[in-house]
C-alpha cells in the first residue's frame, strides 16, 4: 500500500522571526497528518474506544521552507508493539526532502484514559501502512 500523503501551503502563521517555517509548525503538521491518516483508516467504532497520545518526537531539518511554498507530507507506520507505535513523516518541498520526523505514539483507552495494548484488530489496520 502507498503511504498516506497530504499537501498544503505554508501560511503566514507558520513563519518565524527568521522568515522561514517555525519548528512548532512541523510538529503541528505531524499531528495533523497523523490524525487525518488515523481517521481515514479507522471506523467510528474504533475511534469511540481509542485515542493516541504522543510520547516522543525526533525531528531532523535539512532545508528551510518559506511562505506560500507547497509542502507535501508523507506518513507511514513503523514498529507497533505493546502500547506504542512509531510513525514516520517526511516533508517535501518541490520534491526535495526538507524534514523527517519519527514520532512515538501511545494507544489510549477512552473509557479508562490509560494506555492499552495494541491488539490484533488495531495491528491489522496499521499493517498495510507499515514500511
Amino acid at each position: 500500500m502507498e503511504p498516506f500523503t497530504s499537501a498544503f501551503r505554508v501560511k503566514e502563521s507558520d513563519i518565524d522571526t527568521l522568515n522561514h517555517v517555525n519548528n512548532i509548525s512541523y510538529l503541528k503538521w505531524v499531528q495533523e497528518i497523523s490524525v487525518s491518516h488515523w481517521f481515514d483508516i479507522t471506523t467510528p467504532e474504533i475511534n469511540n474506544r481509542y485515542y493516541w497520545v504522543i510520547l516522543r518526537h525526533e525531528i531532523d531539518y535539512y532545508h528551510p521552507a518559506f511562505l506560500d511554498e507547497e509542502i507535501t507530507a508523507v506518513t507511514w507506520i513503523g514498529e507497533s508493539e505493546g502500547v506504542k507505535s512509531d510513525r514516520f513523516v517526511h516533508f517535501y518541498c518541490k520534491d526535495k526532502l526538507i524534514s523527517r520526523v519519527k514520532t512515538t505514539w501511545c494507544l489510549m483507552d477512552k473509557t479508562t484514559n490509560r494506555p492499552t495494548r495494541i491488539d490484533s484488530e488495531i495491528l491489522e489496520i496499521l499493517e498495510p501502512f507499515k514500511m
